[in-house]
């Protein structure tokens, strides 16, 4: 899928399934119930053992997903990522070099930043958009204040976001959020209840809706 495609769809599905694991048994699996529930953007995180290979084997198994690879600190990791499949990368800070790379192979990056000094800087670095990180703090209302001086720049608040407040990110101004724990919670993931991770997903599709009538 070319890059502006990759932007519609998270754009439209509107929330990132952040999945962090000790280890890669059943993420597939996992994919599979988030799907179940409405949502197929998913980020598989470099803090998960094996997460290259387990990239790799995703994006075989389950083209019609888009898997991007997040926790990228090094333009080496970018590149790794995007040759195993990555539909994106996300870093948790402002990396440079991992724009540049993701520039290059034509991929969408979206670049750790909180202050509105580093929400410019990754914008201007060619991020296409300012990973709002750790969005939690101030919540929905500093997203609202951060577009106002910049409406032109896109941004994904994670962190904090919920089931219950997406829909407040999304009307601040986001241009999507990413969940993590909330929607794929340790205790589900390593338990294998995939029926609770989907009714998850089922809720936070719920909520986008609303932001949408």
């Amino acid at each position: 899928m070319k890059k502006d495609a990759v932007l519609q769809k998270i754009k439209t599905e509107r929330v990132i399934a952040l999945i962090r694991a000790d280890n890669p048994d059943g993420l597939l699996d996992c994919a599979k119930a988030l799907a179940a529930g409405g949502l197929t953007s998913i980020e598989l995180t470099m803090t998960t053992p094996g997460a290259i290979r387990m990239l790799e084997k995703a994006t075989a198994e389950l083209p019609d997903f888009l898997f991007g690879l997040g926790t990228v600190l090094d333009a080496e990791t970018a590149r790794m990522g995007i040759l195993a499949g990555a539909s994106f990368i996300v870093t948790p800070a402002l990396r440079p070099d991992v724009i540049t790379i993701c520039k290059r192979y034509s991929v969408p990056v979206f670049a750790g930043a909180f202050t509105p000094t580093e929400i410019l800087a990754a914008w201007e670095a060619g991020a296409d958009a300012a990973k709002v990180f750790p969005a939690e703090f101030f919540g929905p209302a500093y997203i609202k204040s951060v577009k106002a001086p910049f409406p032109h720049i896109d941004l994904l608040p994670t962190g904090g976001v919920n089931a219950e407040n997406v829909g407040d990110f999304l009307k601040a101004g986001a241009m999507a959020t990413a969940a993590g724990s909330s929607l794929v919670e340790a205790k589900a993931l390593k338990e294998k209840n995939w029926t609770a991770i989907t009714a998850k997903a089922q809720a936070f599709v719920k909520a986008v809706a609303v932001t949408k009538s």
